[in-house]
Order: C-alpha cells, then sequence, then structure tokens
C-alpha cells in the first residue's frame, strides 16, 4: 500500500515529473530556511535589530522546529503528507512578515513569530522524507536522495551570496518578504502523493501513535545503532569543531581564511559525496556508509595536530564527502524498510535526535574547553567520531542496512 513499483523503463529519476515538483519544493523550502539567519544578519548590521535579539530569534525559531519535528510525523502519517508540508509551508509564508513587522518594535512579536515559523519548517522535514518513498521508485531512490542533497548543499552555499547580493537592492525587511515568497511557492509545488492514510490511527492518541513510531524503530537494530552513531557525530564532532575551528584558523594559521576555506571546502566535499552516491552501489552499503561517517573523525584530529593549512582543507573535503557516504544511503534505507505507514514518524525520530542534540553538544563544548583544554575536547571527540560508528558496525544487520542482513 502507498509503494511505487518499480520501473525499468524510468532510467533517471530526473525524469519522473512529481519528483521534481518534490525536489523544486524541499529546495526552495531549504533557501527559505537557510536564508532567514544570514536576513536577520543583514538586519543587525542595518541596526533594525540588535545582536541580543538576532540570538532570542534564532533560538526561538530552533526551539520551535524541534517542538513541531515530532507532531508532524504523526500528522503526516495519519494524514496526507502533501496536506502536512502544504500547511507547514503556508505557516512559514504568513509568519515570516510578522518578524519583519516587529524589527524595531517587539522582540517578543519576533520571538513568538520566528518560533512559528521553526515549527513551520520542522513540520515539513518529514513530510518531505516520507514523500519520496511515495513518488520515487525503489530502484531510484538512491538518485532521488543525491539529487535532493546536492540542492540542499548548493542552497548552504548560494544562500549567503544570494542574500548579500539582493541586499544592495533591497532592506531586511523586503527581504523577508522574499523569503515568505520562497515558502509559498514550497507550499504549492509538491505533487500529490501515493499513500492513502490509515483512517484508524487518526482516532489514536498522538503519544500512542508516537510510540508506534518508536516501536517501528526498534524493529530494526541497524536504524537505532546508526541513528546512534550519527547523533554522537553531530552531538560531539560537530559541535566542537564549529567552536573551535574559528580558534585554531585565529591562532595558529594567523588568519580567517582558513575558516571560510574550511566551511567552504567541507560543502565542496559533500557535494561530491552525494554525486559519487548517485551512482555507486557498494556491496556492502551499510558498512560503507558507517566507514563514510566516520571520516569526519580525522576533521578535531585535524584541529588537534599541528598540521599545514592545506591538509586541514583536504580533512575538511574528506569530512564533508564521507558524511554524504552515509546520508544517502542512510535516507534510502529508511525509505525501503521502514514500514510506509509509519515513515514520517521514524524520519521525524531522526531528524529529532540528529538535530536537537546540536545545540545542547554546542552548549557543553564551551564549558568542556575551559575546564579540560581544547586538546582534551578535540581528541575525546576525534575518538567518539571513530567509535561510535564502529559500535554500529557490529550490529549484524548494519551490513547492508536491513533486517534481513
Amino acid at each position: 500500500m502507498g509503494v511505487v513499483t518499480e520501473k525499468a523503463t524510468a532510467p533517471s529519476v530526473l525524469r519522473n515529473v512529481p519528483f521534481l515538483r518534490l525536489w523544486t519544493g524541499t529546495t526552495v523550502s531549504g533557501l527559505a530556511m537557510w536564508a532567514l539567519p544570514f536576513v536577520l544578519g543583514l538586519a543587525v548590521l542595518e541596526r533594525s535589530i540588535t545582536a541580543v535579539e538576532l540570538g532570542v530569534v534564532l533560538a526561538t525559531r530552533t526551539v520551535g522546529f524541534l517542538v513541531a519535528v515530532p507532531v508532524a510525523g504523526v500528522l503526516a502519517d495519519r494524514h496526507s503528507r502533501r496536506n502536512v508540508v502544504f500547511w507547514s509551508c503556508l505557516t512559514g509564508a504568513v509568519m515570516t512578515p510578522v518578524i519583519a513587522l516587529g524589527m524595531g518594535r517587539s522582540l517578543v512579536l519576533m520571538a513568538a513569530a520566528a518560533a512559528i515559523v521553526g515549527a513551520g519548517q520542522g513540520g515539513c522535514r518529514p513530510a518531505f522524507q516520507a514523500m519520496v518513498a511515495e513518488v520515487v521508485p525503489e530502484s531510484q531512490r538512491q538518485q532521488a536522495n543525491a539529487a535532493t542533497t546536492v540542492a540542499i548543499r548548493v542552497t548552504t552555499l548560494a544562500a549567503p551570496s544570494l542574500t548579500a547580493l539582493a541586499a544592495l537592492l533591497v532592506d531586511a525587511r523586503a527581504l523577508l518578504i522574499i523569503t515568505a515568497a520562497l515558502w509559498l511557492v514550497a507550499a504549492f509545488v509538491p505533487p500529490k502523493g501515493t499513500r492513502a492514510p490509515d483512517r484508524t490511527t487518526a482516532r489514536a492518541s498522538f503519544a500512542a501513535d508516537f510510540l508506534e513510531g518508536l516501536n517501528e524503530a526498534r524493529r530494526h537494530p541497524w536504524l537505532l545503532s546508526g541513528l546512534g552513531a550519527l547523533t554522537a557525530m553531530v552531538a560531539f564532532g560537530y559541535s566542537a569543531t564549529a567552536v573551535l575551528l574559528p580558534v585554531v584558523s585565529r591562532d595558529r594559521y594567523d588568519t580567517e581564511a582558513v575558516l571560510v576555506a574550511a566551511t567552504t571546502a567541507y560543502t565542496l566535499g559533500a557535494l561530491a559525496g552525494a554525486a559519487l552516491m548517485g551512482r555507486w552501489r557498494p556491496k556492502t552499503p551499510g558498512w560503507a556508509a558507517l566507514a563514510g561517517l566516520a571520516c569526519y573523525g580525522l576533521v578535531p584530529l585535524a584541529l588537534l595536530l599541528p598540521v599545514h593549512w592545506s591538509v586541514l582543507i583536504a580533512v575538511y573535503v574528506l569530512g564533508g564527502v564521507g558524511v554524504e557516504l552515509f546520508n544517502i544511503p542512510w535516507f534510502t534505507a529508511v525509505q525501503r524498510e521502514v514500514e510506509p505507514g509509519k515513515l514520517a514518524r521514524v524520519s521525524s525520530l531522526d531528524f529529532l535526535l540528529s538535530f536537537g542534540l546540536a545545540p545542547v553538544g554546542l552548549a557543553f563544548i564551551a564549558p568542556a574547553i575551559d575546564h579540560f583544554g581544547a586538546g582534551v575536547v578535540l581528541g575525546a571527540c576525534a575518538v567518539i567520531c571513530f567509535a561510535a560508528p564502529a559500535a554500529a558496525a557490529l550490529v549484524p544487520s548494519s551490513r547492508g542496512f536491513t533486517r534481513s542482513s
């Protein structure tokens, strides 16, 4: 029920019009999501808001996102995922101009609107992820996930530049209106899915439905172990390197150029990894994915050791490649192995843990550095980034990201 049958006559996912519509919606919503922090940063430069207000608004947006993700997972399994995307993106479109309205007038209004925009962002993520399984045949899903990843990474590179260019013509308030228009496009473009919602689940309590999603995740040992490895890498590896890369760039290399080059290199590496996974089908996809994830452990290691700046940049490229060697087979396996009617809930659990613990990691990294020193923290985080995927690989079903491994 609700799973697209494979068609050998469709060699490329780019010929799949419903997927192209879904891809467009995902890309445009991602551009709107990534542009908002930069637009608000420009508002600080224009003195429309203060740096403190910027921090509050971005924090409430993150809270809204994390609160909405599990709710959206349940709703997207209970109802039409297309409708969940529509109302989530429409929420972002309506509330983004309210942020502009609150500039210079009311921090409370801005923060409340940002929280609701964040909820809209969190609301569409599990539904977008689950819709791939509805509109794309199984044989093309790895291509589809690779194409979506390429769009996300290009958006990450393009959002700051496009925002800066647009700022030459209009102010931050006008840019927020443009961002709202992007949310409208994301609301209307995605296609109608093929899955008929199970109306009986709508009569269950929210908690029961969410627990059902947790039980579905528990049925797949590879999923729990892989999610644990990913969460550990994000909470420790990402957090430590995000805090210490600027410090290392300044103190060791005496230039901010290394900071810019490293972050750009990571994104370019991720693009290369996505391009590779659009074509490569390893014999043991789970082990290959976990090996790719472990590559990120080289990043804190390179920040710890006195390597030449070119080595650090190369390591960031490898880290970006490795992360996508994990992400794309991971998303594809979840879409293949998880019961279709519970896919959005399991996806929401994925987003909640991998993204939700990142702020927690950031909150603890700085005190840990003050107490233990940067070298100890980087060394510990490198060990965790290597050990967590290795431990996950010991689970038998992790070999192929399938219960039959």
